[in-house]
């Protein structure tokens, strides 16, 4: 071979080789190039489409497993204005069927595409199942429909029914505090709201995912399901929730109260056993509720509603004094019927003096001179030592959306005065809100123990379940103290024949009323009534803490709230099945 022809070739292989280069370098540039990158992305919306898949919402069950919350199907029916044939067909339908004004749907069914954004109009949404089944039936009449020669046959066309998911709550407004509610007025980007909607939003949702589906039919391959968002099982059961609710209603309509709370607790693990409150609403209609919360009303009471709680609160002023020394159980104060405290005069609620009293006949009495005094033998900087070791400085961490709580004064705050101590001892000038008193108070019936309290009892996750464990968050005091400021309160109910008592069962309980502070002082005649108690005294099983606002029947806690308490534990020991003492104590002395 001769040098003219392997010239040939090399120069065929250069020219080869710069041009296999020059595409080389064109299809970096095209991947790189901002400019070139948007035109690959365009050429894909041209093959097939990317959509972002939103998984369906977790369920929500009751203790016993009771759908509490859930998904429906329900559809959305428009219009789509490029392929309707027959207007007044369509119009005639939809009034019929939906209840939609006839006119008003004739006019969108002949409003004619002038961009993209009118290629589709909205009718209606939320159209239940068996609407929707009415409309199918009409449109396979209309195909199967025999006519004449010079009829028309009635078309549909253009109307366009599209299903998705609504959440859905079977048991109506019942424990509707807790759940709160799930906001699909826009299905693409909702949100819970409240309860455990809200607290749990993200584990509920799930995980969205990209999803590329082509248009070509035979390039479709079958994908991977998109698994639901987690479903969580409650604490508490919806047969002692409605229990609770109906209570409180007769509560409410018997005793002419303006609102009411009534919270059960377990002081052993922290798990809400029941939680009614008023006002409720339905969180299926939840968008025509709105005139329910008007002003500072609240969703959720229990968690959010902080208040003056009264008498209530010497539970824990005598436990912090107890448990620290200042006071024994046969401790006497004479009781002169006022104490002067920082410039200011205390006295008790009747006005009266009791003489020589011990601090068992001092939590029976309620008398607010004896807890000036004791909390004075315990001094400020161990007082509130003891408040924010019961948790009142803080929100309790419960699992449930909206908590809140009022800011704890303390010694040295520009707020804060001498006198201070004497009324937050009982219950004066302090707010809290009913969670914060059913922790701390726990802990006098939990041997010292407070446990965080908590809703969700498990979360099933791609069918796994996980159990939420009890935490345990602060021993403020010892089991000792708690063991004889039970015994104390178990006397001092009985001993005053108090209307909280139950039959058959020892119980631990105090009475509060709480005048309701207004601008120019405690001026009002009104007042908060309260009662919290648990049992069996022994080895409890429940605390209930009952708050009844502005009754009018009377405004003593121990003649309103105390009865309801009895009432609701009447109930409670059926529903828990919990046995009267005798038979407890005698199955328990067998076992020994």
């Amino acid at each position: 071979m001769n040098n003219m022809s392997w010239s040939r070739y090399i120069l065929i292989l250069v020219v080869f080789v710069l041009v296999a280069g020059g595409v080389g370098v064109r299809m970096v540039s095209i991947q790189n190039i901002p400019a070139a990158q948007t035109i690959l992305e365009s050429s894909k919306k041209l093959v097939g489409v990317t959509q972002t898949i939103y998984p369906e919402r977790g369920s929500i069950y009751d203790a016993q497993g009771h759908l509490l919350a859930g998904n429906e199907t329900v559809y959305e029916v428009g219009l789509d204005l490029r392929s309707i044939a027959q207007p007044e067909t369509i119009a005639s339908v939809v009034s019929n069927v939906l209840g939609l004004d006839y006119s008003t749907t004739l006019v969108y069914a002949k409003t004619e595409a002038i961009d993209d954004e009118k290629l589709y109009i909205v009718l209606d949404s939320f159209v239940d199942k068996e609407k929707i089944a009415q409309l199918e039936l009409i449109e396979e009449d209309y195909k199967n429909r025999t006519i004449g020669r010079n009829e028309t046959r009635p078309s549909l066309e253009g109307l366009i029914w599209t299903p998705y998911n609504k959440r859905s709550y079977p048991e109506g407004d019942m424990g509707a505090n807790m759940l709160g509610f799930y906001s699909f007025l826009d299905r693409v980007d909702g949100r819970g709201y409240y309860g455990v909607e809200e607290s749990y939003n993200d584990l509920l949702a799930g995980t969205p995912k990209q999803v590329y589906t082509p248009f070509d039919p035979q390039k479709i391959t079958s994908g991977d399901d998109i698994p639901p968002g987690a479903s969580l099982v409650l604490t508490f059961d919806r047969e002692i929730q409605a229990m609770v609710e109906q209570q409180l209603a007769e509560a409410i309509e018997w005793s002419g109260a303006e609102s009411g709370t009534i919270l059960v607790y377990n002081p052993e693990d922290g798990s809400i056993i029941a939680m009614a409150t008023t006002p409720r609403m339905d969180p299926n209609y939840y968008w025509t509720q709105g005139e329910v919360f008007t002003g500072n009303t609240p969703f959720n009471r229990p968690v959010s509603e902080t208040y003056e709680p009264g008498s209530v609160f010497k539970v824990l002023t005598m436990a912090s004094a107890l448990d620290a020394g200042a006071v024994k159980p046969e401790t006497v104060f004479t009781d002169t019927g006022s104490i002067m405290v920082g410039g200011t005069t205390i006295t008790n609620w009747n006005y009266g003096a009791w003489g020589d009293q011990d601090m068992t006949g001092c939590m029976q009495h309620s008398l607010n001179v004896c807890l000036s005094w004791i909390a004075m033998q315990l001094g400020a900087d161990r007082f509130y030592t003891y408040l924010k070791n019961f948790g009142f400085d803080r929100n309790t961490g419960i699992d449930l959306g909206g908590e809140s709580h009022w800011p704890l004064k303390l010694p040295g705050d520009n707020q804060w005065y001498e006198v201070d101590l004497a009324t937050n001892s009982f219950g004066q000038g302090i707010s809290v809100t009913p969670i914060q008193m059913a922790m701390a108070i726990g802990a006098v019936a939990n041997e010292g123990r407070m446990m965080a309290p908590h809703i969700v009892k498990a979360i099933v996750i791609d069918g796994h379940q996980y159990e939420i464990n009890p935490v345990i968050v602060g021993n403020p005091i010892k089991a000792e103290t708690a063991e004889t400021l039970t015994r104390m309160l178990v006397t001092s109910l009985e001993e005053e024949s108090s209307i909280a008592l139950v039959e058959g069962y020892t119980v631990a309980g105090k009475t509060g009323t709480a005048e309701i502070p207004t601008p120019f002082g405690y001026t009002s005649s009104v007042t908060n009534t309260s009662f919290v108690g648990w049992g069996p005294a022994e080895d409890p099983k429940f605390l209930v803490y009952v708050w009844l606002e502005k009754p009018t029947i009377s405004i003593w806690g121990s003649e309103v709230a105390a009865p309801v308490f009895s009432k609701v534990v009447q109930n409670l020991v059926v529903l828990m099945d919990i046995p009267p003492d005798q038979i407890r104590l005698q199955a328990s002395a067998e076992d020994k």
